[in-house]
């Protein structure tokens, strides 16, 4: 099944998306990380591309690569070649985390792989690198099992993305906030635009409710992170690990049927006791 008919399938699961990588036994962004949500049985995985100063694909979050590697530079100033030598600290990185035998990995090598093996969600950092990506991965053949995600904040984001996404029929999410003064702006451009899957933040679930009675009958699925940095309205992975009903459970019932999490085997448990 490729990315997009699992996304849209009305009948799946609240999907699990592992944020980048199991990250607390290995590198964050690393091929390490990414092996351990594959042997975890999750749906996808999030990960962080850059671009590197010759042109090559790197995963990495941050705008430099002090806090993985130690060097205090962004990579886009560096070529590929030495990109590609450097070791990750453990875990988030940082210096309480001693660094390790693996090393930052391309995006080609991450390809290779998860071909067939588990959905990507790849967060490109500078949105005009990702006709590259969409390059690499229709060339390496793993096309239909990524997706691409921007921010869709009206008409000029929209053709953006008609222009840019569209045309090369891969999965695209949009990012869409309904507490922002500009929210009907966004919503309008999300339903002209229909995508198969949509990352909402909302300040309460009366917002999500009204963009769903909204959308009417579309199949787009809706997007969630309950990573607690980037959470919406306290549903956050702390509070679920005491309280999942409160959190993954009220956001489930709201309709959210793909959950971003630091917690993916507490959330798949929690979604294996549920369908029981």
């Amino acid at each position: 099944m490729n990315y997009r008919d699992f996304i849209t399938d009305p009948a799946r699961p609240c999907a699990v998306v592992v944020h980048r990588g199991i990250w607390r036994d290995a590198p964050e962004n690393s091929l390490a990380a990414i092996e351990s949500a594959i042997s975890g049985g999750y749906d996808a995985v999030e990960i962080d591309i850059r671009r590197s100063a010759d042109g090559g694909l790197f995963l990495l979050h941050d705008d430099t690569l002090e806090r993985m590697t130690g060097l205090e530079q962004p990579p886009e100033v560096l070529g590929s070649e030495q990109l590609s030598s450097l070791v990750l600290r453990n875990r988030d990185g940082g210096d309480g985390n001693a660094f390790t035998s693996e090393k930052l990995p391309s995006l080609a090598e991450v390809f290779d792989q998860t071909r067939g093996r588990i959905f990507l969600h790849l967060d490109v950092k500078d949105r005009s690198v990702i006709p590259e990506v969409i390059a690499c991965a229709r060339s390496m053949g793993v096309d239909a099992q990524v997706d691409f995600w921007a921010s869709v904040k009206g008409p000029e984001d929209l053709a953006w993305v008609r222009e840019t996404v569209t045309p090369h029929d891969v999965l695209f999410m949009a990012k869409t906030r309904l507490n922002v003064p500009d929210a009907d702006i966004q919503v309008k451009a999300l339903s002209d635009l229909s995508p198969s899957v949509c990352e909402i933040y909302f300040d309460d679930l009366d917002q999500v409710a009204a963009l769903r009675q909204r959308l009417g009958d579309s199949a787009m699925a809706l997007w969630v992170n309950t990573l607690d940095s980037v959470s919406c309205a306290g549903f956050t992975d702390t509070a679920a690990l005491i309280d999942p009903d409160a959190v993954w459970g009220r956001l489930i019932d709201a309709g959210i049927s793909v959950i971003q999490t630091d917690e993916a085997a507490a959330l798949a448990t929690y979604l294996a006791a549920r369908r029981a």
